[in-house]
């Protein structure tokens, strides 16, 4: 299920470019040391499809929400459109502090 511009009229700016339940892309297999490999990079928020629904509000709030994980979320770029797999907890702390940008990790499954 796909959500586009969930909640806002004609002309409203969104802060990402849609929100789905679930991943449209097949299964990339990576390991987390191979997301290590992918250097970090600046994504727009607007340009960012979410993958899940759910917003745990306690890790929302949680400052060491990352202290086990990677630092950059992980985002797979796919048929064009970039879908954040892993970091929607730190895409929305952003948004709430006004910022635009994310850095996170592309892996791009996009075929040539």
């Amino acid at each position: 299920m796909t959500t586009q511009g969930h909640g806002a009229s004609e002309g409203t700016a969104m802060i990402f470019k849609g929100v789905r339940d679930g991943r449209p892309y097949p299964d990339h297999g990576l390991t987390h040391r191979q997301w290590a490999q992918i250097p970090p990079r600046q994504i727009r928020l607007d340009e960012l499809v979410m993958t899940t629904t759910v917003l745990a509000l306690d890790r929302l709030l949680s400052e060491d929400s990352t202290f086990y994980g990677d630092l950059f979320p992980h985002a797979v770029r796919w048929r064009g459109d970039i879908y954040l797999e892993d970091g929607l907890h730190r895409a929305v702390r952003a948004a709430l502090r006004n910022r635009t940008v994310l850095h996170a990790r592309v892996f791009d499954m996009d075929p040539r």
